[in-house]
């Protein structure tokens, strides 16, 4: 082999080094190239840099948990308010079905002298007679429409185990097959007659 000098070390060995240095320069400034595209475009100048950071941004999770609590607060006092109208109700009901007897005996009992001891006795009576009443009426109504309510969720029960049934039936005919195992065409024939003939009557 025959050995190389040092100015051939300088001209061949100096191009390859150079060339290299040259690919690595280009690559750097390509991915600074592709760097200033994803960021778009320069850096900031000082003074946008200053007016965003002064800029107020939308977010903040104060605010958020604000917004939750009044949210929460007004869910709340609706429930309070339905609350305080059904208590209402309530006593209105009392107060009529108690306010009514009682006046209709005192004006009774004011013509005949009785004392007072026996009218407050007799409002008490009449108070917890219609109380009662206003209960077991509501009883009753309860009962009726928990009675509805059962015969409802039994009709659709028994529409649903019906066309359950019948979609079993449908199926099965659907996939019956000769010996050989072909499908027969028979009930599937048959089931695009119905469908057709219930689209045409739709």
């Amino acid at each position: 082999m025959k050995s190389r000098t040092t100015e051939d070390k300088t001209n061949g060995g100096g191009d390859a080094i150079n060339g290299s240095k040259s690919i690595e320069k280009h690559k750097q400034g390509m991915m600074k190239k592709k760097n200033m595209r994803r960021l778009g475009g320069g850096g900031l100048s000082l003074e946008a840099f200053a007016n965003a950071k002064s800029m107020t941004n939308n977010y903040n999770p104060a605010l958020i948990n604000l917004r939750k609590k009044k949210k929460e607060f007004y869910k709340n006092a609706k429930y309070v308010s339905k609350y305080k109208k059904s208590l209402r109700r309530q006593g209105e009901q009392n107060d009529i079905s108690s306010a009514v007897k009682p006046l209709q005996l005192q004006d009774k009992n004011e013509g005949e002298g009785v004392s007072q001891s026996k009218k407050n006795k007799n409002k008490k009576r009449d108070g917890s007679h219609s109380l009662q009443e206003l209960y077991e009426k509501k009883r009753e109504e309860e009962e009726r429409a928990r009675i509805e309510r059962e015969a409802i969720i039994q009709a659709k029960r028994e529409e649903r185990e019906r066309a359950e049934s019948q979609r079993k039936a449908a199926r099965e005919k659907m996939f019956k097959k000769t010996r050989k195992g072909q499908p027969i065409m028979k009930y599937r024939i048959e089931h695009l007659l119905q469908t057709i003939q219930g689209s045409s009557t739709t």
